[in-house]
């Protein structure tokens, strides 16, 4: 039963962040909390997602430093995945995900040296839904007369964790 349900939830989150190009990643500094925009790299999720960036950036050695991360994607919904980041350099695995907008960008190419995959494994996710105005609705009420929000649902939380 749990994995059926790990995989329905997986399927919910695959459909949530599918056509957004673009997520923020949030990573710990020395100064504390940092987000930055990141191409997420067009792969079917599977609970992992991917991103390129190069040695030589602060993210890289945020990383290294702290795994915590965590991406928000916005669009037709919100979601915001908590996880751990691991730096990944398999030369196979950047030529499976690199394209030529990646090269125009990163002005270089997957094989150089310092270009490396960011993976981060999903632990947990958190999403709202905008197409249910109902919900937007009561929340919106509830917010505005001063009572609390929360019993109007208008997000789930999903524990991915258990690989």
């Amino acid at each position: 039963m749990f994995n059926m349900l790990k995989q329905e939830e997986l399927e919910t989150l695959r459909e949530l962040i599918k056509d957004i190009d673009t997520a923020m990643l949030t990573t710990v500094s020395e100064d504390g909390l940092v987000s930055r925009p990141m191409k997420t790299q067009e792969v079917e999720f599977d609970g992992d997602l991917w991103f390129f960036t190069k040695k030589e950036t602060d993210k890289y050695e945020e990383i290294m430093h702290d795994q915590d991360v965590n991406v928000a994607y916005a669009g037709k919904s919100y979601v915001s995945v908590r996880g751990r980041a691991e730096i990944v350099q398999d030369i196979n695995k950047k030529k499976e995900l690199w394209n030529k907008v990646l090269e125009k960008i990163m002005q270089t190419s997957y094989d150089d040296p310092n270009v490396v995959l960011i993976k981060v494994e999903a632990e947990a996710a958190e999403y709202w839904e905008t197409g249910n105005f109902t919900k937007k609705v009561a929340f919106l009420y509830k917010r505005m007369t001063g009572q609390s929000s929360r019993s109007t649902d208008t997000n789930e939380t999903i524990e991915l964790n258990n690989k």
